[in-house]
């Protein structure tokens, strides 16, 4: 493939998982179109904004708290895991996330932001509560 960058950028804007990459404040620099059509956000909307903009407010405190130890470390306990998190669109609505880090470092490895690749899990979450709480029910039944 010669033109390996032109095909790296198109995949990053036209994946359905949503990626985006924030710099070491937290402020988004990049969104691509599964990110818009995730969480409701154009990339002209986003772009430039911090990350609050889909974190719950609630989550705010510990999320800046691990986010800066990372930036000052550059060392995370996710990078090989998926982080499991509510977000909000738009609209205000609630979106259960599961995303993955990338780390990203300068050629003298210093720290200079992260990307995250996100996917929707919304529909499994609601499936599982649901059946967690059939299963409580059948337990509650058998206990009488």
């Amino acid at each position: 493939m010669e033109n390996l960058e032109h095909y790296l950028r198109q995949t990053l804007d036209a994946a359905p998982d949503a990626i985006l990459i924030s710099d070491r404040q937290g402020i988004i620099r990049y969104w691509n179109s599964g990110a818009e059509q995730m969480l409701g956000y154009s990339a002209a909307e986003a772009v430039g904004q911090s990350l609050d903009l889909f974190i719950p407010e609630k989550l705010r405190g510990r999320h800046w708290d691990g986010y800066y130890r990372v930036m000052e470390s550059g060392v995370t306990k996710y990078q090989t895991g998926l982080l499991s998190s509510p977000g909000l669109r738009k609209d205000g609505s609630q979106v259960s996330l599961e995303f993955s880090m990338v780390l990203l470092k300068d050629e003298s490895g210093v720290m200079q932001g992260c990307a995250a690749i996100m996917r929707d899990v919304t529909a499994r979450w609601l499936k599982e509560k649901e059946l967690k709480q059939k299963l409580a029910d059948c337990e509650a039944q058998l206990a009488t």
